[in-house]
């Protein structure tokens, strides 16, 4: 147990830092554990402020150090099969890309306030998914969104439902389907279709059993939010990282990878604040 981050930098028998702290806390750390000669893992977003994130990140290119991003999607057996058969040509060229993320509830107003938006605490984990899956950038964001949810949220200058378009530099397109609550549970959807076929992935249940009766064909919830649905990705992405340091290779989720979908984050609240398409080249 230690009483600062100070202390625990300062220690020579710690090599790496696992950064899970508040988001405002991020970049400052992300900046002091270079400097200290620390190997950082460090959650989402590194910060809200684009002017932050690069001076972490330089401060981080600096020391030589490696940086991990906590996109721990990236790391589950599902997603993963998707990617795989993007990248392989498994289903061709991908045309159109949909991602489907919704909260069993939406988080309490304290955390709304203070969290930078939908589209920087949630959606921020689909923007990383799409760059992802499509190994593609995308250049453009087309927002529609509105609170349907709860009037308290819009209140606090946010929203709870949102509909994004992503047009990628190699023509596909694609849409991020958001929602602060599905009462049936944590909805986690991806399907891309290419000019060869197409690959989808549904929800993860807690079993697979359906139960059939003269009125209804019927089973379980699907697993009710991240902590029961993420468990394996986020002991995955802890392992990559330690692999990472301990055999000196690259991280698979570098700073850059970071950055972007915070940049993205923006031009999407942006494109809804001004009613219009917003290329990512606008935001910087």
């Amino acid at each position: 147990m230690a009483a600062s981050a100070e202390e625990i930098l300062a220690r020579p028998d710690i090599e790496a830092v696992l950064i899970c702290s508040s988001t405002d806390t991020h970049a400052d750390l992300v900046v002091k554990a270079p400097e200290a000669g620390k190997h950082i893992f460090c959650e989402k977003p590194i910060d809200h402020s684009l002017e932050k994130i690069d001076r972490a990140l330089a401060a981080v290119k600096k020391a030589g150090v490696k940086l991990q991003i906590g996109f721990n999607r990236r790391f589950d057996a599902n997603f993963a099969r998707v990617k795989a058969a993007v990248a392989s040509g498994e289903i061709g060229v991908p045309h159109l890309m949909h991602i489907i993320s919704r909260d069993p509830g939406p988080p309490p107003i304290s955390y709304v306030k203070v969290s930078g938006g939908m589209f920087l605490d949630m959606t921020i984990h689909d923007f990383d998914m799409a760059r992802f899956l499509m190994g593609c950038e995308v250049e453009e964001v087309y927002t529609a969104a509105a609170v349907m949810v709860d009037p308290a949220i819009g209140e606090a200058g946010d929203v709870d439902t949102a509909v994004v378009t992503l047009r990628f530099a190699n023509g596909a397109i694609g849409t991020i389907d958001n929602s602060r609550k599905a009462v049936y549970g944590y909805d986690q959807r991806v399907e891309v279709l290419g000019s060869k076929g197409a690959i989808a992935t549904g929800n993860c249940y807690p079993n697979q059993a359906v139960v059939s009766t003269a009125t209804e064909v019927r089973r379980d919830l699907p697993l009710n939010f991240f902590m029961d649905r993420y468990t394996e990705s986020f002991a995955n992405e802890l392992r990559a990282f330690v692999e990472a340091v301990v055999k000196d290779t690259a991280t698979p989720v570098t700073g850059m990878d970071g950055r972007i979908p915070v940049v993205m984050g923006m031009a999407a609240r942006r494109s809804h604040d001004e009613k219009r398409a917003v290329k990512l080249s606008e935001i910087g």
